[in-house]
């Protein structure tokens, strides 16, 4: 390598597009600061390889034809998403591009990169240089140099424990809001932190930091339903209660809500269920000692006991089962006052509330929900067939050839159904026999 390319830096031109270049390179210690992509539809590559291969004056062959195209983009696809993955994950500096854009766009998007990675290099060596707190962004740092750099606040976020007291967990792979100092990594929770953190590290690391992080013991951290499960036999703290909502309703009787498996946490060897997602963030990231030492009321109210939808009594079974269905079938009634042609009000409106039950039944199939919308959909149809030849016909008779189309289709209509009405008429008939197949 020339000593200019340590200097001012170099590029690589289609390299590394293989799992075993990738290998190479890191085995050499060669990191690319930055790794640009461009994304292509198959059809477009093909294409510019036929503009291509029209162009006078090449000066020697190239293997750009469809079939060696084809073969080309092959391989690339079977290469391609295990050397970005391992870019992303261990660098962070996979740039993806369009590549359908012009060449002056990409020009200008690949510069703009290139200077924000050079200045977030430079603004690291100049910080660093004079022993100040520095971002560590775009610098390609690996998880596992991170892991083994990490500070005293591991990866819990000191500006967060200090000035509000709050155990914010920072465990994501971004280093969007790491920093370096005295040779240490710490994580924030934002970049209003970071801002904090870089102006004055002294006083979020030891020795005057306000706040010492825990043991890995004594922090609170989430559980899941299995790992509940496996801790059988130690009991739920505060009999199953949500401690967040207690204490944030200000110890109200009516906040004390039954939490979930779903939503559990463990905090100094004791576990604690939650009501949702968002106050077990509240419990892990608060001081948890907080939620943990508070007493529950002698007089609790009753638990809630699931109870089997078919041992209800009758009437609570129709109110629980089909009073959400029913209602909007009468209300569809009322808003529609349906009057299908031949047959009365009643009945009518019995086919219609028939219909809506059908098609809102949770225990039918989506074919036979989708059946009954469609004969839903035409019975309402065949009940403004009335208003429509009532608006639009006219007094005195007119010849068949003297009609407007629209009404001569719809006399048509309406006679159909009188010719088979009988089946409406027929009271023991089935939904099957409703004739609107």
């Amino acid at each position: 390598m020339q000593p200019i390319c340590h200097t001012h830096g170099f590029v690589l031109d289609g390299y590394p597009l293989t799992q075993r270049q990738v290998r190479l390179l890191d085995a050499r210690g060669i990191v690319p600061v930055i790794v640009v992509a461009l994304q292509l539809a198959s059809s477009e590559v093909l294409q510019r390889g036929f503009q291509d291969c029209k162009e006078p004056g090449r000066s020697y062959p190239q293997l750009d034809s469809p079939q060696a195209l084809a073969v080309k983009m092959s391989h690339h696809q079977r290469e391609v998403a295990a050397v970005q993955d391992f870019y992303k994950r261990q660098h962070q500096n996979w740039i993806l591009m369009d590549g359908t854009r012009s060449k002056w766009w990409l020009w200008t998007e690949v510069l703009r990169h290139v200077a924000v990675s050079v200045r977030q290099i430079q603004d690291y060596l100049h910080d660093i240089g004079r022993g100040w707190a520095a971002r560590i962004e775009g610098l390609c740092v690996t998880p596992e140099e991170c892991e083994v750099r990490l500070g005293e606040f591991r990866e819990y976020c000191p500006v967060s424990l200090a000035l509000r007291g709050e155990y914010v967990c920072c465990d994501a792979p971004s280093l969007q809001w790491t920093a370096e100092f005295c040779g240490h990594y710490y994580k924030m929770a934002s970049e209003t932190d970071l801002q904090i953190f870089l102006k004055s590290p002294e006083q979020f690391t030891a020795p005057l930091a306000p706040r010492a992080l825990p043991p890995s013991d004594a922090l609170p951290r989430p559980l899941t339903p299995a790992q509940v499960k496996q801790m059988f036999p130690k009991q739920v703290e505060l009999q199953g209660y949500c401690p967040v909502t207690y204490l944030d309703g200000q110890l109200s009787y009516d906040c004390l809500v039954n939490g979930s498996m779903e939503f559990a946490a463990e905090y100094r060897g004791k576990v604690y269920t939650c009501l949702s997602e968002t106050a077990r963030q509240s419990f892990l990231n608060r001081l948890p000692e907080k939620y943990s030492d508070i007493k529950l009321p002698k007089k609790l109210p009753p638990k809630r006991v699931p109870i089997s939808l078919t041992s209800l009594p009758m009437l609570g079974y129709l109110e629980q089962g089909l009073s959400t269905a029913l209602v909007k079938a009468l209300s569809a009634v009322g808003c529609l006052k349906p009057k299908y042609p031949f047959l009365s009000l009643h009945r009518s409106a019995l086919l219609l509330v028939a219909f809506h039950l059908k098609t809102l039944n949770p225990r039918s199939s989506e074919h036979v929900k989708t059946e009954y919308k469609q004969r839903l959909r035409r019975f309402e149809e065949c009940c403004e067939l009335l208003v429509h030849l009532g608006s639009t016909m006219p007094r005195a008779f007119q010849p068949i050839d003297q009609r407007p189309p629209a009404l001569e289709h719809s006399m048509q209509t309406f006679l159909a159904i009188e010719k088979r009405g009988s089946k409406y008429l027929d009271k023991s008939a089935g939904m099957t026999q409703v004739g609107l197949v």
